[in-house]
């Protein structure tokens, strides 16, 4: 019979014994990235400030999903990030694929219903270049704090933990500037969002890398 490996071993044991609370706080972590994550959008809504229209804009459904599909994916991948804390842990992604799969429909939808003369209209709108820098700059604190955290714990999927955390911070990061932003086609927020969220994963599974082996 094949014995484990010390390393196989040292995990199970690991994975069997409670997290010491000086090392990692699942709570901690959480309420140390909303924290970072309330005062960029203190620091959002000082420089920019909701849009005018924000609670008629949001009667429209089309224009609810740009806040509330970022928002489902923060709600979902920061639990898996917390989890994957613990030496061994084992996550399931596919609740993901909800939001992401929500997302690509009003997309699709909303490149069918577009007249054909205005789809660069929507697609670039009048803040494309601001964008994916504006979410990025909102998510670097909540990601920073979230990586040196969970640093604390004993990940055994490092560059997956840290892509998790770069997801969590994005997609808070969007829903917070979607506040503001007055872009309401989802050929706008899908794909300009979108890619602020992916970069700030990018960005997360780098740091995951770097920082989260042992």
């Amino acid at each position: 019979m094949t014995q484990p490996s010390s390393t196989e071993a040292l995990i199970a044991r690991l994975a069997a014994e409670p997290l010491p609370s000086t090392r990692f706080s699942p709570a901690r972590m959480i309420a140390t990235m909303a924290g970072t994550a309330l005062l960029g959008l203190a620091l959002q809504m000082a420089l920019s400030g909701p849009r005018p229209d924000l609670a008629a804009s949001l009667a429209a459904p089309v224009t609810l999903a740009k806040p509330l599909l970022p928002l489902m994916v923060l709600m979902l991948a920061w639990p898996m990030a917390v989890r994957l804390a613990r030496p061994g842990a084992r996550i399931g992604l596919w609740p993901l694929a909800v939001p992401a799969a929500l997302a690509l429909a009003l997309a699709v939808w909303a490149l069918v219903a577009t007249p054909v003369d205005r789809l660069a209209h929507d697609w670039l709108g009048h803040s494309a270049d601001t964008c994916v820098p504006a979410v990025l700059a909102l998510s670097a604190a909540p990601l920073f704090a979230g990586v040196r955290l969970m640093r604390r714990g004993a990940s055994t999927h490092p560059v997956l933990a840290g892509a998790l955390i770069g997801l969590a911070a994005g997609a808070g990061a969007a829903t917070g500037y979607a506040l503001s932003c007055t872009e309401d086609s989802p050929l706008f927020y899908v794909f300009w969002y979108g890619a602020a969220i992916v970069l700030a994963s990018v960005a997360g599974a780098v740091a995951g890398h770097k920082l989260l082996r042992w």
